[in-house]
């Protein structure tokens, strides 16, 4: 196996990420305008595969509406969330962010309904696959279907083998969490720890589900010690390091293909989670002195200053490219309007100050009516 220097590798990451973005002819600031305008080509390509099928509006374009009368579809004793979410019992003493719903500019999201789900998919298997974000997710859904039936039985299996679950068994339906940072396979070598861009092994485990949800990015961008890998490999080639972005857009590609090699649409639905944003940077939206700490309103602009992140574009890439049917819960304009949504100092899990994930109750229970949406139209 051959060895690259490090500046060879930056060169040539270098030069695949500007054919990459150049081919795309996609800039930051255009994100607003892809969002906005419906006589733009690009922004019709954008919101046509947002749509349900047959369906004539987008639900990832709107605002978000204070409504005092808004409750969340649980509280904070369900039984499924984690310590590092459960921003009410570590003692979060705001509870605006609660009040907050999501509004499309031209039509109304279906009100999720837990029992239905349940009914409509009795003896199925939806699986959530990816990092915390995934977690986020799955706990978020986990406890809207419980807060319907809350005398159901329920089994909760803690991860065994990188796989979570909670089963509702009067319903015989599985919603399940396989815990993996990239997506493609990270093995320890000889060498050190490999994320290897070209593989996916673990993607036995995801075979047989009636939906499956992905989720990849968050860790893409660590690096010194919360980097879990030490090289990667692109073919036949060991690098220590490349551009992330171009690594993300080979190990998404990869990705992309197993789908196309194995999921029957017939069989099994697929959805991938998008892009999820952090605020850490008060930059991103005209505030530099501040982060999500301290923060208790969503943005209010008409569009969000830091613009389109280029891994949103990378995802649009690679789907735009996959054969199989793929629905974009494209949640990152929606998200990150949301500086005041996260942790941030109110985790019972957290050190520090946590602006990437996300409170629960909270802003996933969002991307779950969007996702229950999708799901039945």
């Amino acid at each position: 196996m051959g060895y690259l220097s490090k500046a060879a590798a930056a060169a040539t990451a270098s030069l695949f990420l500007t054919l990459f973005l150049v081919s795309h002819q996609t800039k930051a600031q255009d994100f607003n305008s892809l969002l906005h305008n419906n006589n733009a080509t690009n922004a019709d390509e954008v919101v046509v595969a947002r749509k349900l099928a047959g369906g004539k509006c987008n639900w990832f374009r709107g605002s978000w509406v204070y409504d005092a009368s808004y409750n969340p579809h649980y509280d904070s004793n369900c039984p499924f969330i984690d310590p590092e979410f459960n921003c009410q019992k570590y003692g979060r003493p705001d509870k605006s962010y609660l009040k907050y719903r999501w509004q499309p500019s031209s039509c109304s999201l279906p009100r999720f309904n837990g029992l239905n789900l349940l009914q409509q998919w009795r003896g199925k298997k939806i699986m959530f696959v990816g990092d915390s974000l995934s977690l986020n997710q799955w706990q978020s859904l986990s406890c809207m279907i419980h807060s319907w039936v809350p005398n159901s039985k329920y089994i909760f299996s803690p991860f065994r083998n990188g796989i979570a679950s909670v089963t509702f068994q009067d319903y015989g339906v599985q919603i399940l969490l396989y815990h993996t940072t990239y997506l493609v396979d990270l093995d320890s070598e000889k060498v050190g720890r490999v994320l290897k861009l070209g593989s996916i092994r673990g993607g036995n485990a995801w075979r047989g589900m009636d939906v499956l949800i992905f989720d990849t990015w968050h860790w893409w961008t660590h690096t010194g010690r919360t980097q879990p890998f030490d090289y990667i490999q692109d073919g036949g080639k060991l690098y220590k390091d490349m551009n992330r972005l171009v690594a993300f857009y080979k190990g998404l590609t990869t990705w992309a293909r197993w789908v196309d090699r194995n999921v029957d649409p017939s069989k099994t639905k697929v959805f991938f989670q998008g892009i999820s944003p952090i605020h850490y940077e008060g930059k991103d939206w005209n505030q530099p002195s501040r982060s999500c700490k301290g923060e208790t309103t969503p943005y209010s602009g008409t569009s969000y200053p830091a613009g389109i992140p280029q891994s949103w574009v990378v995802v649009n890439k690679v789907l735009s490219r996959i054969k199989k049917p793929v629905y974009l819960l494209d949640i990152t304009y929606l998200s990150q309007l949301r500086k005041e949504a996260h942790p941030s100092v109110y985790s019972g899990q957290h050190s520090g100050t946590d602006c990437s994930h996300w409170c629960l109750p909270g802003l996933p229970d969002t991307w779950n009516d969007l996702f229950y949406g999708a799901l039945f139209g």
